[in-house]
């Protein structure tokens, strides 16, 4: 696992290392709008995690995640710190929450 000093450092370091695809979190599962398609937690793996703490405020606090799937897409997931007490199911939470190595 790499070291980033920024979101955006990391963002750019994976997408180098194959993670092209956007994800965005589903109360259910994972959606990658560019490919149509849904993964369920069955269904990826989290890789590689990585935390970023806003300078100025709590709410620019944001968590990174290396996902790969088993359809063979991978990509990263970009949330808030908060996203365990967002309206995801305890799959989803339990999945986010175990890395892959």
């Amino acid at each position: 696992m790499n070291n980033y000093d920024t979101l955006s450092e990391a963002v750019n370091g994976l997408q180098a290392r194959g993670y092209k695809y956007d994800f965005n979190l589903k109360p259910h599962c994972l959606e990658c709008p560019s490919l149509k398609l849904e993964i369920h937690p069955q269904d990826f793996l989290v890789n590689e995690v990585y935390r970023f703490e806003g300078m100025s405020s709590t709410d620019d606090n944001s968590i990174l995640f290396a996902i790969s799937s088993r359809y063979g897409v991978r990509g990263i997931l970009v949330d808030a710190y908060g996203i365990y007490s967002e309206n995801i199911s305890e799959t989803m939470r339990t999945k986010l929450r175990q890395i892959n190595q």
